[in-house]
């Protein structure tokens, strides 16, 4: 009966140890407090114009969206790369995987949605060919680098664990949210350090000047003028 004790005692200590160690929010990465990036689920018509497939029907809303989620999650394990606890490269490769049979068919009726609309043969497949390329350069962000990987962290996720042949349905309810995301939005509190930034230029007029030195009430008057704060 002794033995029980101690051993159990030795688990929950084990267990204590190890909670700290649980993977934290994706939020706490990059900000304190960060941006609220949140956004409701696409409507079909909604999507469709966020997209650039006016005129979809309702399958081929639901093979873009499938498709753009997966041309952001490419994206994103291109140029995420610099914060590995992201992992923004497994979390696609393991979409891509699980979710194969899903895009294939997504990749098909997004043809077939060019071929209707623009032309079948060459013309279509051009049309579908350009689609592709804009898509991928529409993901593609610099100064709004952290939250768009932040937020397709969590949507990456969302996907990696959702039902085969849903994949479309996270995309709804996560493409506004990434979509959001490209825009540059700082930190709550703090805003946005670095980017936020108005540069004083000393004025140039000659009678600001005495012996090669300006003086501080000119320059003071020349902030004023250009709405710079001290």
């Amino acid at each position: 009966m002794n033995v029980r004790f101690p051993l159990r005692r030795a688990l929950t200590a084990l267990i204590l140890a190890a909670a700290p160690m649980v993977a934290q929010p994706a939020a706490a990465q990059f900000f304190w407090s960060p941006p609220d990036l949140s956004a409701p689920p696409l409507t079909d018509d909604a999507a469709a114009t966020a997209m650039g497939l006016p005129g979809a029907t309702a399958a081929e809303v639901k093979a873009g969206l499938a498709w753009n989620l997966r041309a952001a999650l490419n994206v994103a394990a291109l140029q995420c790369q610099f914060e590995p606890t992201l992992l923004a490269i497994s979390n696609y490769n393991a979409m891509i995987a699980h979710h194969d049979a899903e895009l294939d068919a997504a990749q098909a009726t997004l043809l077939g949605y060019f071929q209707r609309t623009v032309g079948k043969g060459r013309a279509g497949q051009s049309a579908s060919d350009m689609y592709n390329t804009r898509i991928y350069s529409g993901y593609s962000t610099v100064q709004a680098q952290k939250g768009f990987c932040q937020t397709t962290a969590e949507v990456g996720r969302q996907a990696i664990f959702a039902d085969r042949g849903a994949l479309n349905e996270v995309a709804r309810n996560g493409l506004g949210s990434i979509k959001k995301s490209l825009v540059l939005a700082g930190e709550q509190f703090y805003g946005s350090p670095g980017y936020d930034y108005a540069l004083a230029m000393p004025s140039l007029d000659p009678s600001c000047w005495k012996k090669g030195v300006l003086q501080p009430v000119c320059h003071q008057a020349w902030n004023d003028r250009i709405g710079v704060k001290p």
